[in-house]
């Protein structure tokens, strides 16, 4: 404590004075040995937190402003663009893009940062696996609360209406249906609008571009998971045209992000376990893991939970990780699994810990069929068809967005538009309901025949075709047993056999085996382009939902259309070698391929489908058709998810940058240099600078990040890193100004960096009072030492260093900035994430292209002649 005293007597007294710092004096004072210790964690943070104000609320992801910019519908470049060109963005957009942050995957490599890891636990891997199996745990068993309630309400809903429909009373059944889904839907709706708007959607689009190294606010809070929870409960009940498996999968990254830090500024709990946790590349790192545990708890599918994270979530990857996250999803699958097996709508039905085939694998292929090659023509059309739906899916529903975005700007009043958003999705539910009530009445019953003679109590059609036995009959005409062993003349509607039940169970029905008659071509006609249409629109309302339930069955619907036209060319074949020919198991493929269509995952995706059917035969086949509707999509639009990040312009570095020259020529950008695309001139920092400078740059720039610079013979060499959000924190540590150089303890420490908090520090009015008065001309000699707070392994590359790999380093890495400097290593010019966006670097390339004095213009030029 000593050498602490020795350092308070040399520095200036401060006094906080109206919410503002003034000097007592000059003149330094002996101080108290009681005096607070300045590195303690807990005191540094009450510091920061008198300087942030309670956060004015979640509005959700921020909108661009209106603007003049007119587009034809099907213009190229908007919505309607090949994965191979950039999206266009308007001006507005580009304001919009600008003002998210980015924040690095790895460290700042600072000396705060290694005492505090000098502090921390000797660098074992025992606690990763305990984290990992405490997520994994905790996301299986929300995972199977979500679905016993789901199962509850649905049936509550389906039962009820059951009964009206049996007795002939249309009329009630359409009020019941509307009414207990209006109320299921205005909860799921109103609980989003009102309380927590980024609790909307699916959140997979956030939790990507958060992964890829952009700050998305609310995106993990405690508010979001409740509120994430209730209304994706309510919303599937409800019968809307949408799925829990997005949101299960945000869901899993929420716990993955909560329980690894074990802190809550919404909760005001900071408990002192795991601290070493609390860094950005291990936080990254446990969302990834959630959100695999989520696919896997949804599916059932632990292995492609881990190949979905890989895939689509996250950009930083390794193989530590993937054993990790393995486990971790193998961890919440058996816990799902486990609890599912002795319990259905919350009632114990015994056998705990017997995993039943028809729990434990959500969509059970029961009859299995060989692969024949032959099968493989069909599978392409039917991949060509899921890829072209898929693309019209994403399409559609990004127009939908857009008009929508276009009609609430119109609204001046909040409250307004708080009504029309919760509104929007109970006009669908209304839509949906008296589809499903009234849209089976307009098709004819199918009467079949069952036999209870033995154990099987197998059904079939007129024509000795099988069908299922758990049909809906609607208001179709049922006998009575004639003799003890056969109930005959029974009827049931198709359309109802879809509509009248939760997705995934109309799912079930057009995967089924050797039913090649089941349904007919009107009621797969009727039912595709309502559910189609529906489910577009409401993919992006203000409700919790995902939208993996609809791909399927749209998918399902397709392929069970083209193995129908099959049977109906070569009728019903029972032959060994025809077997395939089945609509059952081409449901199956077009459920692959239009899931494929819309997302463009494969090998997750592949993965995925067969451990949801245990189909492995057919497994050749799922991939063909998935690769074909991934290439048949990549041709006309952006993939799903990525197409949604364009529409919320949240930038988003994709792992290898496209770039095209007068909309055709793919431009190599080996041959262009990081220079061609940095930011310039740079404003840095010296190594000890003046509390009024700093207050000043904080004031009048939106800079991010500062290098530092250090004189050395005359020359300011580039020497380390710092950014806006830490140059913040130390304005609020009076204590560190003017600091002794020789201090062995800085005076901040690492962890008052990491806190959620301090990123809200730069737009705090209590923030910009103290920049104001830290601005005065007394504070020009108050200096505050930047060394020991500088990331001193900040990467930086030469000003003619190849701009292919800067890309590559620059997303590999994870890093916010990209240090450019000359030969002397002083400072030109700086890369960020905007920077590297591909609408930016063709724009600042093609300006240099269309010079005809640019060394590279002559060179492309004397290339195309010398051809």
């Amino acid at each position: 404590m000593e050498p602490l005293v020795l350092f308070l007597y040399k520095i200036r007294d401060c006094a906080v004075l109206n919410g503002g710092i003034v000097m007592a004096s000059n003149t330094p004072e002996p101080v108290d040995k009681s005096f607070i210790d300045v590195r303690n964690e807990s005191s540094g943070a009450e510091r920061i937190l008198q300087f942030i104000e309670v956060a004015s609320g979640d509005f959700g992801s921020p909108l661009p402003e209106n603007d003049d910019a007119k587009h034809d519908f099907f213009e190229k470049g908007r919505d309607l663009e090949s994965a191979f060109v950039n999206h266009k963005y308007t001006e507005a957009e580009k304001k919009l893009l600008g003002e998210y942050e980015s924040l690095d995957y790895l460290p700042p490599h600072s000396k705060v940062y290694r005492q505090w890891l000098h502090q921390q636990p000797s660098r074992i891997d025992w606690d990763h696996w305990v984290m990992m199996g405490l997520i994994g745990f905790l996301v299986g068993t929300l995972g199977f609360f979500l679905h016993q309630f789901i199962d509850i309400l649905a049936e509550l809903k389906w039962e009820k209406a059951r009964n009206f429909i049996e007795e002939g009373n249309f009329l009630y059944a359409w009020l019941w249906v509307t009414a207990i889904s209006i109320l299921f839907v205005f909860i799921s709706s109103s609980s989003v609008v009102l309380l927590r708007p980024s609790a909307g959607g699916s959140g997979l689009p956030e939790i990507i571009a958060y992964l890829n190294g952009t700050i998305v606010r609310h995106i993990f809070n405690i508010k979001t998971l409740i509120i994430k929870f209730v209304s994706c409960i309510f919303a599937v009940s409800s019968g809307m045209p949408v799925g829990p498996e997005g949101p299960m999968i945000h869901l899993g990254s929420l716990v993955g992000a909560g329980c690894s830090q074990l802190k809550s500024s919404t909760l005001k709990i900071k408990l002192p376990f795991f601290k070493r946790f609390r860094n950005s590349e291990d936080r990254r790192n446990f969302i990834s893991a959630g959100a695999a545990a989520g696919v896997a708890s949804a599916f059932g599918s632990p292995v492609g939970g881990l190949l979905f994270s890989m895939e689509e979530v996250s950009s930083f990857w390794n193989m530590k990780l993937s054993w990790q996250t393995f486990f971790c999803c193998m961890v919440s699958t058996f816990t799902s699994d486990l609890l599912n097996s002795a319990f259905t709508a919350f009632q114990y039905e015994g056998n705990f810990g017997l995993f039943k085939t028809e729990k434990y694998i959500l969509f059970q292929v029961v009859r299995r069929i060989d692969l024949n090659i032959i099968a493989l023509i069909p599978t392409v059309i039917v991949g060509m068809l899921g890829g072209l739906m898929g693309t019209a899916f994403t399409f559609l529903n990004l127009k939908i967005a857009r008009a929508r975005r276009k009609f609430l700007s119109f609204m001046k009043s909040k409250r307004v538009k708080q009504i029309l958003q919760i509104s929007e999705p109970i006009i669908i539910m209304i839509i949906m309901g008296t589809l499903s009530v009234y849209l089976p009445t307009l098709l004819p019953c199918s009467t079949f025949t069952c036999d209870h003679s033995n154990e099987k109590s197998e059904c079939f059609l007129h024509n000795g075709i099988h069908i299922e036995g758990n049909v809906e009959f609607y208001n179709c005409p049922v006998r009575k047993r004639e003799n003890e062993s056969t109930l005959r003349n029974m009827s049931y509607n198709e359309a109802a056999t879809l509509l009248f039940l939760t997705g995934d169970k109309a799912i079930h029905h057009l995967f089924s085996r050797e039913t090649h008659l089941e349904f007919n071509f009107m009621s797969l006609l009727v039912v595709l382009p309502s559910y189609f249409f529906l489910a577009c629109w409401a993919a992006g309302t203000s409700i919790s939902s995902g939208v993996v339930i609809p791909k399927m069955f749209i998918g399902g619907l397709i392929g069970r259309i083209v193995g129908r036209l099959m049977v109906e060319a070569f009728g019903v074949q029972r032959d060994l070698y025809w077997a395939w020919m089945d609509p059952g198991a081409f449901a199956l493929i077009g459920a692959a391929a239009f899931f494929g269509g819309v997302s463009r995952l494969t090998m997750s995706l592949t993965v995925i489908m067969v451990e949801l059917t245990n189909d492995v035969q057919f497994l050749l086949l799922i991939m063909v058709a998935i690769m074909v509707s991934k290439w048949v999509g990549d041709y006309v639009t952006h993939p799903f998810y990525h197409a949604q990040l364009e529409l919320k312009c949240i930038p988003f570095l994709d792992s290898e940058p496209v770039i095209l020259f007068d909309g055709e020529k793919n431009l190599n950008l080996e041959l262009f240099e990081a220079g061609h695309v940095m930011s310039s001139p740079v404003v840095t920092l010296e190594t000890e600078v003046s509390v009024s400078h700093v207050a000043k740059l904080l004031s009048e720039t939106n800079h991010c990040g500062f290098p530092i610079v250090k004189k050395l013979n005359g020359t300011s060499t580039f020497f380390g890193l710092i950014t806006r959000t830490e140059l913040s924190v130390l304005l609020c540590h009076e204590e560190i100004f003017n600091c002794d150089p020789s201090m062995l303890l800085s005076a901040v420490d690492y962890s008052q960096f990491c806190d959620d908090d301090v990123e809200k520090l730069s737009k705090s009015v209590r923030f910009l009072d103290l920049l104001s008065n830290l601005r005065r001309e007394e504070y020009s000699e108050v200096h505050i030492n930047l060394v020991p707070y500088a990331n001193k392994s900040a990467v930086h590359v030469q000003e003619d260093f190849s701009l292919h790999r800067a890309y590559i380093i620059f997303r590999s890495l994870g890093l916010r900035h990209l240090v450019v400097v000359n030969e002397k290593n002083e400072v030109v010019g700086i890369i960020t994430r905007k920077d590297l966006m591909g609408y930016n670097i063709e724009e600042k390339l093609l300006k240099i292209l269309n010079r005809p004095d640019s060394f590279i213009s002559q060179e492309m030029t004397f290339v195309t002649e010398v051809r």
